[in-house]
């Protein structure tokens, strides 16, 4: 008898060819006893774009960074980053991966009894080979990126709620990694110092090319990093509004009941929501 092929799924061969998406979510779905948590979710993203995910709680949208992160298995789909398929790799495999991941927690996750220097370097102090002198240079190097270098040697209590998180940040960043994963970055502060926050996400993706997924119900944030870039010129750096294909290099994904129900930019969010009551509803 005849075996009926399986067609070969189109975002599987742009996980796989060269110049591919450095994150392909294909058909993903994954449950708890019966509760599904994520269905049939599939996306990619770019390299040096950005994802925000968007949605009610409980929605899945904390649980998309932990599958990239391999701390979760999908029961069906794919999961490819920087070409590599993890959602059947194994733990071993898996932190070879994780090397080229920063994770960003919402509140820091800093340790209280390190200095910043410590907290920065903690990756590379404790998991590479790289001589202590170049481990200070990069600690110095991402804590003047972020704006703290005078800060390096205080503690975590000596620094505000923002001034963490901008460690934190610089924490993520001190390996080089190509992608990025924010959880709730700015909730809990003020929305000055949470411009802070979304000013050092636009720069790492537009000056640093760092790839980025952005977990947040915070719609004044996530706006604010979809519409604007970062350039620097003569030295100096500035924020513009992004118009154009710039613009479109970050997406939004609204998730309803672990399902996709919008993915698109700025401006295609906005429109939609004249059409659909559950983006109204959560844009209000």
């Amino acid at each position: 008898m005849a075996v009926t092929a399986i067609p070969r799924s189109p975002l599987l061969d742009e996980a796989l060819g060269p110049g591919g998406p450095i994150v392909v979510f294909d058909g993903v779905h994954l449950q708890f006893d019966d509760t599904v948590i994520l269905h049939n979710v599939s996306f990619t993203l770019k390299t040096g774009h950005t994802k925000i995910f968007l949605g009610a709680s409980g929605a899945g949208k904390s649980t998309i960074l932990r599958l990239i992160l391999g701390l979760l298995k999908p029961d069906a789909g794919m999961i490819f980053v920087n070409g590599e398929r993890v959602d059947n790799m194994s733990e071993d495999h898996l932190m070879a991966v994780r090397a080229d991941l920063g994770m960003v927690f919402q509140e820091g996750a800093l340790f209280d009894s390190l200095t910043v220097r410590e907290n920065v370097g903690y990756k590379l102090f404790e998991e590479s080979d790289m001589p202590l002198p170049e481990v200070n240079r990069r600690v110095e190097e991402v804590l003047g990126f972020v704006g703290l270098g005078e800060f390096i040697d205080r503690m975590p209590s000596e620094l505000s709620g923002g001034q963490r998180r901008r460690v934190a940040i610089a924490r993520a960043m001190t390996a080089k990694p190509r992608i990025l994963l924010y959880d709730e970055p700015t909730t809990g502060l003020d929305p000055i110092t949470a411009l802070t926050i979304d000013e050092e996400i636009i720069k790492l993706r537009d000056l640093e090319s760092v790839s980025s997924i952005v977990v947040t119900h915070q719609l004044r944030d996530a706006f604010f990093v979809a519409e604007h870039f970062a350039l620097r010129e003569n030295g100096r750096l500035r924020f513009e509004k992004a118009s154009g294909t710039k613009a479109d290099e970050a997406e939004f994904i609204m998730l309803k009941d672990g399902s996709i129900s919008f993915e698109g930019n700025a401006s295609e969010l906005r429109a939609a929501a004249a059409e659909d009551p559950y983006i109204h509803s959560f844009l209000n």
